[in-house]
């Protein structure tokens, strides 16, 4: 099934999401830099500013003087300081001027925690990098994934701020509100190519003809020039023209051409980023599909891929819906999110390859994830494994909810996450079913066995082929060795994919009223 999976490239861009450059070697440095440092997959700079108000006064003779900081919660619980505001005198309703900027990775959640401290009179003269937080007052503090602030229109989060009191048995005070406001560094841009000519320059060499490139610069305050690009060098021209040069329209209007330079071709150009539109109100909707088959072996034996262990280790199955799941969950409003099983046989019926995991007949809804793990949970006792392996009645169910929402004019796009231990049997008719859903907003996780990346494209019967990319595949035993993220290899695509599928019908980010 080649190239229903995006390029890995393509989905590094689609985050930050301005033109990107074919001549430009810039971010393919920023890329090898970061993940020098440990950081891989997609990414975009985010800025972070940061506001409070009701907060308490701890001072006899004056208000507060607050300060806040900045810390990543790793999965462990650690939390690593990342940065500090500057103090406010005397305000229990600050606004901080100091700003702090991070990384966003859409494939991770990258909980924040914020916490407030009143700092010493005695202290004001002091850098507050070199201040000791264990001599100030704390305040109070709140937590959040990056997700959800970015998520919102408006990009801004209010959050209640709160003091634990471990003598009072964990009694939470609330100390006012934070409100937490992010944009986004590098965001949609216009971007134009220009194209250059240039006729009867001086000759400068005595035995051959000028080699000539044009230098491009912008005019900043007070008449400094500042070199933005050159062009290529035309060997022996005095009449060249120079391969189209793209640039920021920002920039280009501070330029002036003057002389025997003319512009050939003028091409201007607006691409929204996918973080513009997460802001515009757009969700992904996420929908999982488990493998019951036989090949899975006995749910009851500790050999099968099903097997819940008692000590509560979660098996396979169990970790690509909670890790896929706990990253896709802030993109969704109701966090209600259709769930299904196939290759199995319900109690005194026929096998299903499409059956609500929730065990009703009337919906395939559950809510959050923790209600896909007992829907999951509750089937494995309810159901006997069998087979085949079919994938394309899951697929025809996903794409019949994409295609309502398509007609009700709905801002989702829908991301289904099948898995599965089996090599799957109904090959033409999953190639069919994924070439129909190519026209929906709608893009497939598989992890399993089903490695279709061949470079060919994927076609029907009939000659007709997919539209565009919309499966991204992670061999199975990858995941149970731990050998790579599958969050991350998972979703590394899935912001191209949307991006393609967005840009391709001309839908704006932006609705015209909120």
């Amino acid at each position: 099934m080649g190239n229903c999976f995006s390029d890995v490239a393509g989905g590094r861009m689609a985050i930050g999401g301005s033109v990107q450059i074919p001549t430009d070697a810039l971010n393919d440095a920023v890329d090898n830099f970061l993940k020098s440092r440990g950081y891989h997959g997609l990414y975009s700079q985010i800025e972070l500013s940061f506001s409070a108000s009701g907060l308490p006064d701890r001072d006899l003779l004056s208000k507060s003087d607050p300060m806040m900081v900045l810390y990543a919660k790793g999965k462990n619980g650690a939390l690593e300081e990342l940065g500090r505001t500057e103090v406010v005198l005397n305000s229990l309703n600050p606004l901080w001027i100091t700003k702090h900027t991070l990384m966003y990775h859409f494939e991770v959640v990258q909980v924040l925690v914020f916490r407030i401290y009143d700092v010493d009179t005695q202290f004001h003269n002091v850098d507050v990098k070199m201040l000791k937080l264990e001599e100030q007052q704390y305040l109070g503090e709140a937590t959040c994934a990056l997700s959800e602030i970015i998520t919102k229109w408006d990009r801004s989060l209010t959050l209640d701020l709160h003091r634990e009191d471990y003598n009072r048995s964990n009694y939470s005070e609330n100390c006012g509100k934070l409100v937490v406001k992010s944009e986004e560094c590098i965001s949609s841009k216009t971007t134009i190519e220009m194209i250059f000519r240039c006729s009867d320059l001086e000759y400068k060499d005595l035995f051959s003809k000028s080699d000539p490139f044009l230098m491009i610069s912008k005019v900043v305050e007070g008449g400094t020039q500042i070199p933005m690009c050159k062009t290529e060098v035309i060997k022996n021209d005095h009449n060249p023209i120079w391969k189209p040069v793209f640039l920021n329209i920002q920039q280009v209007r501070s330029k002036v051409l003057k002389s025997l330079i003319y512009v050939d071709k003028f091409t201007e150009t607006v691409q929204h980023t996918f973080l513009d539109y997460l802001a515009g109100g757009f969700e992904l909707n996420f929908m999982v599909a488990i493998d019951f088959t036989a090949s899975n072996g006995n749910p009851r034996l500790p050999d099968s891929l099903h097997y819940i262990d008692p000590t509560g280790r979660p098996n396979a199955y169990q970790r690509a819906i909670f890790e896929v799941g706990e990253v896709l969950q802030f993109y969704d409003s109701d966090k209600r999110f259709p769930t299904w099983g196939f290759g199995a046989r319900p109690v005194d019926g026929p096998v299903s390859h499409c059956f609500n995991l929730n065990g009703s007949s009337h919906y395939c809804e559950v809510d959050g994830i923790q209600g896909i793990m007992m829907a999951y949970t509750s089937a494995l006792l309810n159901v006997s494994l069998a087979g085949p392996t079919l994938f394309g009645p899951v697929i025809s169910n996903a794409a019949l909810i994409a295609s309502q929402f398509i007609e009700n004019g709905g801002q989702k796009y829908f991301v289904l996450l099948i898995i599965t231990d089996g090599v799957v049997t109904d090959l033409q008719e999953t190639k069919d079913a994924l070439i129909k859903a190519s026209d929906l907003p709608l893009s497939i996780l598989i992890v399993g066995v089903l490695d279709a990346d061949k470079g060919e494209r994927l076609e029907m019967l009939s000659g007709r082929v997919a539209s565009r990319d919309i499966v991204q595949f992670v061999p199975f035993r990858d995941v149970q060795n731990g050998e790579i993220s599958v969050v991350q290899a998972l979703l590394a695509e899935l912001p191209s994919q949307f991006l393609t599928y967005m840009r391709s019908r001309n839908i704006q980010p932006y609705p015209q009223s909120r």
